[in-house]
């Protein structure tokens, strides 16, 4: 399968960025981020390519992933200045999924759509940047990650500006995506409205279930987020497609331990 076949360029015309198409998306897209913190493109990748693409990586899933299991609050941050260690704010939550790096992903349909030029391009558009690069890390470059029964991402607010995820399979069960948006801003934590989104009082959290083959662009640094836990036998399997304003990024050493369990440096 080429990666043309693979994608809805009919209805996503990132192919054709002069078009009349291509400058309504583009509005279409600005307006939702604006509003919801995030746009999809539903089904971007057709469904059979998304299968397909899923069922290729089971196999390494099972023998090669790492489980990246921890115990974390939804600053990622042991300590957050001006907050007692027992603030609700702070409450501590699991997380647990298995991942495939980009360098055991070589030759994948998400490797082709993480490298396509017009992707990148439109992206850098929507997100209004004079240019977005590719990472340089052969292994944050690019994820699969798969949650399995019982697995999930728990509540957190991103590191990064904005994160792009394409659904590869959802589960039978489970598996939702559900978020608050901008409950914090640059100027004021709201750390009281944090710990009203973690007791499970907060009436603006929605949630999100997308098809496989949606490409999503989410805004999480300042919207908290969280997959709720998979049910049932069928994983949902996701990939992580990262980029930067700058070329040449690379994860730290200790940040690739971190979230692989090994390291490309020296």
């Amino acid at each position: 399968m080429t990666l043309h076949s693979a994608l809805n360029l009919a209805d996503f015309p990132l192919d054709a960025p002069g078009s009349d198409a291509y400058a309504a998306l583009v509005a279409r897209c600005r307006s939702e981020m604006e509003a919801e913190g995030m746009f999809n493109l539903d089904a971007f990748v057709t469904a059979a390519a998304a299968q397909t693409e899923a069922d290729r990586h089971k196999p390494k899933m099972a023998t090669e992933s790492f489980n990246h299991a921890r115990t974390h609050n939804v600053y990622f941050r042991k300590e957050v200045p001006g907050l007692a260690p027992d603030h609700p704010a702070l409450r501590p939550f699991d997380t647990s999924n298995n991942t495939l790096c980009s360098d055991q992903l070589d030759g994948s349909l998400v490797g082709q759509i993480y490298r396509w030029q017009p992707l990148i391009d439109f992206l850098a558009t929507v997100m209004d940047k004079p240019a977005l690069y590719p990472m340089d890390d052969p292994l944050a470059a690019f994820n699969v990650m798969q949650y399995a029964e019982g697995q999930a991402l728990n509540w957190h607010f991103d590191r990064s500006e904005f994160t792009v995820t394409l659904l590869l399979q959802a589960p039978d069960e489970g598996g939702a995506f559900e978020y608050r948006t901008g409950l914090r801003t640059p100027d004021d934590p709201n750390y009281e409205g944090v710990a009203q989104l973690l007791a499970g009082d907060d009436p603006q959290m929605k949630s999100m279930s997308v098809v496989p083959g949606t490409l999503n662009v989410f805004k999480g640094v300042n919207t908290p987020h969280r997959v709720t836990p998979v049910v049932g036998d069928r994983p949902r399997m996701i990939a992580v497609l990262t980029y930067y304003e700058r070329p040449g990024a690379m994860f730290t050493r200790e940040e690739q331990m971190g979230f692989y369990g090994r390291t490309t440096y020296a």
